[in-house]
């Protein structure tokens, strides 16, 4: 782990999405070890997707005040831990993080009846579109 990964842990409010996937998933680590506990910050997730907090409650399918009072709770992790996955697989296939970012929020899949990833993961068909990235990524779909 280099010094970089050792930096302080930003304001949620002021993030803003590095370059790369593995500095993003690093800053969601950071930001989980002053408290202790081993969850994605819902905070920093949203910032870093320009996402203010009402949409991701409304995404995730959780009330807005569950962000700040049970930022742990399972519903929302899940939903972050699956839009994470998501957009691992979607760096990996197109190699531009941003790209990965823009594409989960606004780019409708036509698969799926032109939802977009974002759409889908709250949706709970997160399997289903990585099944759909790993098939662009070998090359049977598009």
């Amino acid at each position: 782990m280099g010094t970089e990964a050792l930096r302080e842990p930003t304001e949620p409010s002021a993030y803003r999405a590095p370059d790369s996937f593995d500095r993003f998933v690093e800053d969601l680590r950071t930001a989980a070890r002053p408290g202790g506990q081993p969850i994605i910050s819902p905070r920093l997730f949203a910032s870093a997707l320009s996402m203010d907090v009402q949409m991701l409650a409304s995404r995730a399918h959780v009330h807005r005040t569950t962000i700040a009072r049970a930022a742990g709770a399972e519903k929302l992790q899940t939903f972050l831990r699956d839009a994470i996955r998501v957009l691992a697989a979607a760096t990996d296939i197109n190699g531009n993080f941003h790209d990965a970012l823009f594409w989960f929020r606004n780019e409708p899949i036509s698969t799926f009846d032109y939802q977009t990833a974002e759409q889908l993961v709250s949706d709970g068909r997160s399997e289903d579109l990585l099944r759909y990235i790993r098939a662009l990524q070998a090359g049977v779909v598009g």
